[in-house]
């Protein structure tokens, strides 16, 4: 429907990058530029500035990115208005989750959501809330779901529900004899941390900061992005972590993990967000409505 060439500038001019571009858009970056030079010639202007690894508007190109954005919004309001018209719901949903959402809730989430609606084709990003909160703000998400609660004024949000965090440590760790664990405890102890912008390491932050425990005095001995990498570690006995007790269940089972509750206890929140002006599809909406009856029954279940 929209001119392939603005879909390339509009995804040239997102990222930043011809290259992240390319990526996005599964097009070489010859083809990339292509189109780029073609838009030009056909503007008679340069729309992109070159240099320092990083490609910047020009005010021309600001123009058509102002346009680019209402064109291809257009469209894709188009292509879902007509899709609407039949029974089933079909279309690409992107979608972009949390690392923690990622591991526990997501393949649940995504297999109930296919079985409904097998046409549907969820293509998903995994990143810290922080991450997923910014690209849900800047278009190039429909819906995130994260385990912060967003003061962003452009997102509309709706609270999921809860889960709560422990501490995680190798089987055996003297922690293991408490029924509970203080900041005071815990940060005597080597500390497996996650990546600055993930809500948990926020909500860790702030657990000690509340107990007068500043993050200088932490003995943190890694930063890890990635979920899986905290819970290895801390079953190899490198530290103790914080972790969502949802995506611990099955190394809890298999007995390569033991957690223990803190006190006072700590929740993450889980909420799904999107942006209040953008046209939201029946297949967006029906996403979001299906994302929260399933993790209120998952949480039943569950406790």
């Amino acid at each position: 429907m929209a001119d392939r060439r603005l879909q390339v500038f509009h995804a040239v001019a997102r990222h930043g990058s011809f290259t992240r571009a390319a990526e996005a858009l599964f097009m070489t970056q010859p083809a990339v530029t292509f189109q780029i030079k073609q838009l030009e010639e056909q503007f008679n202007t340069r729309l992109f500035d070159r240099g320092h690894g990083r490609v910047t508007l020009t005010p021309a190109g600001d123009l058509v990115m102002a346009y680019a954005e209402r064109i291809l919004g257009l469209t894709d309001e188009l292509e879902s208005r007509v899709a609407e018209l039949t029974d089933e719901l079909s279309g690409v949903l992107h979608l972009g989750t949390s690392t923690t959402i990622a591991a526990y809730w997501l393949p649940c989430l995504i297999e109930g959501f296919k079985r409904r609606y097998p046409r549907v084709l969820p293509r998903v990003s995994v990143g810290n809330s922080q991450t997923i909160e910014g690209r849900v703000m800047d278009r190039s998400l429909d819906v995130g779901l994260i385990e912060i609660v967003t003061d962003q004024p452009t997102l509309e949000r709706r609270h999921l529900g809860q889960d709560e965090l422990q501490v995680i440590v190798a089987p055996g760790h003297p922690l293991t004899a408490e029924k509970s664990v203080r900041a005071g405890q815990l940060a005597a102890y080597p500390l497996l941390h996650r990546e600055p912008g993930n809500g948990i390491r926020d909500l860790v932050d702030q657990f000690f900061a509340d107990a007068g425990i500043p993050y200088e005095d932490l003995n943190v001995t890694a930063e890890l992005g990635s979920l899986s990498s905290v819970k290895h570690l801390a079953a190899q006995g490198l530290g103790v972590a914080v972790a969502s007790r949802a995506a611990i269940g099955r190394e809890l089972k298999d007995g390569q993990l033991a957690a223990i509750p803190l006190e006072p206890p700590l929740y993450t929140p889980l909420e799904v967000i999107l942006l209040k002006d953008k046209f939201r599809s029946r297949l967006v909406n029906t996403f979001a409505d299906f994302v929260a009856d399933e993790i209120a029954r998952l949480s039943s279940e569950r406790y």
